[in-house]
């Protein structure tokens, strides 16, 4: 690839700002990773020299390239005061609500309808969907290098609990719900309760959390030549209880209440 200049980069994080292109895309049901729009990200960090963005209150230092984003009340994302930071290059589409303090990373993807809530972390190139409520405290990992790894994806209309983690390049499904607590990451086996089987990484090596599943926090034991270990250690391990249906679906809506 050619060597990036400033010009070309802030051409590139403008439109990403503006949803005109983004990270990693769906193509023919699968996600796909734009390797050329992540190394110009990546090419920021070297572009930019540090200065200090200090507000009066706090010291900040970090590179030029990277300031916060600065929004308008035309934008129509609800920004609440608090401390929240949405980084240079992330887009958050008309309709988000982002609640005091969260951390929206550059390259990162926010779409309409979305609540992010209190203490939330989105990394660099998460992409989020459409109407998703991420609850406090959750962290949805970044995945910036290498430039072909597919970040964390979280797609339109799954609920994820308070204080769960979603990394490595999980991809969590449409309709999903995780609840409070759940961690995933690329090396979690989750075990589906409804076929009594393991869901494991697919051939991309990720793991992903099928449509519409329930997924809560269990255990397995450990297991030694075929048998759990008598000292009954388990090991953790998010298990599906079952699919979204009517009744788990309005016990989701809580956001709807809040927009």
């Amino acid at each position: 690839m050619e060597e990036i200049t400033l010009q070309q980069f802030n051409d590139v994080m403008d439109a990403l700002e503006r949803g005109e292109i983004r990270v990693a895309e769906k193509v023919d049901g699968r996600w796909v990773v734009n390797v050329d729009i992540k190394q110009v990200i990546l090419a920021g960090f070297r572009l930019g020299n540090i200065i200090e963005m200090s507000d009066g209150q706090f010291s900040f230092f970090d590179k030029a390239t990277f300031p916060v984003r600065q929004f308008t009340a035309e934008d129509g994302v609800r920004i609440v005061p608090g401390g929240t930071s949405i980084r240079r290059g992330a887009y958050v589409a008309k309709g988000a609500i982002v609640m005091p303090p969260a951390y929206i990373n550059a390259g990162a993807y926010v779409d309409e309808g979305t609540m992010v809530d209190s203490h939330v972390t989105i990394g660099s190139c998460a992409q989020v969907g459409k109407h998703i409520h991420i609850s406090a405290s959750t962290q949805i990992g970044g995945v910036l290098e290498p430039a072909g790894a597919l970040p964390t994806i979280i797609e339109d209309g799954a609920f994820i609990g308070g204080n769960c983690g979603i990394y490595e390049g999980t991809i969590v499904q449409e309709g999903a719900v995780i609840a409070s607590g759940v961690i995933i990451t690329s090396s979690t086996a989750i075990f589906d309760a409804t076929t009594g089987e393991f869901i494991r990484r697919n051939e991309d090596g990720r793991i992903v959390v099928p449509r519409n599943a329930v997924v809560v926090s269990g255990s397995k034991p450990i297991v030694r030549d075929g048998q759990p270990l008598a000292s009954g250690v388990h090991l953790y391990c998010p298990v599906i209880v079952k699919y979204r249906d009517d009744k788990t679906s309005g016990s989701v809506q809580l956001e709807d209440l809040l927009r």
